[in-house]
């Protein structure tokens, strides 16, 4: 009988406990994108592992690779080593192999429609001529369903190339303001790890909101 009671509390704590979360930033690998607008959600995803102790050092699935724990939920890092348009080559399988929900899938992206420095937590949507969300669905057969931590980077001043802007490092100003950005983004994304992605995110953008007033008149 105590054999029988001991399997019945193992097969419910499995059942029971919290499925795991991939945190999945896109951009390239390599010292030449260190710092610029481009691989903005890989210092994002530094600083959250930064804050928990998680070292990615590990090679996986076309991705460097850390793991760790937030209020005993398992929460997975990955920065891609392929280019940003494959991303979807890493993420998709890394998805499969931990059997991670879609739903559990946070894809951190740039976004130039938000002023430097905002932030916003998105519960799905398309990929907006992304290239990196581009591959995320194509190797998500096609489902858009996925939460993203969109990061601000601003639009290029005047007549600029889109490229050549997303290829700079931050000014003094807007590094100012990345920084802050990625304290309010390591805060945000343990609340979605410990109360979950919709009452998270909702606070969240609201504060977000007001910052977005602030700063979109300013210069970035």
């Amino acid at each position: 009988m105590n054999e029988m009671l001991r399997r019945i509390c193992r097969r419910n704590f499995c059942t029971c406990s919290p499925r795991p979360w991939l945190f999945f930033g896109l951009g390239d690998p390599g010292d030449k994108y260190r710092g610029t607008r481009h691989n903005v959600c890989f210092e994002m995803l530094d600083s959250f592992a930064e804050s928990l102790g998680i070292h990615m050092e590990t090679a996986h699935c076309k991705a460097m690779f850390g793991k760790g724990f937030v209020s005993g939920v398992l929460v997975l890092l990955a920065k891609p080593e392929t280019c940003m348009n494959l991303s979807g080559e890493s993420a998709g399988p890394l998805a499969a192999y931990y059997n991670i929900l879609l739903t559990r899938v946070v894809v951190f992206h740039d976004d130039m429609d938000l002023p430097c420095g905002v932030l916003c937590l998105h519960p799905k949507g398309g990929h907006h001529s992304h290239n990196g969300l581009k591959s995320m669905i194509y190797h998500f057969c096609g489902n858009r369903e996925f939460p993203r931590l969109r990061i601000g980077v601003g639009r290029p001043p005047g007549q600029m190339d889109t490229k050549a802007f997303m290829l700079q490092k931050f000014n003094a100003t807007a590094r100012e303001r990345i920084d802050a950005a990625l304290l309010e983004g390591v805060h945000a994304l343990k609340q979605v790890l410990s109360k979950g992605f919709s009452e998270s995110s909702k606070c969240f953008n609201i504060e977000q909101k007001y910052k977005h007033i602030r700063l979109q008149s300013l210069p970035r």
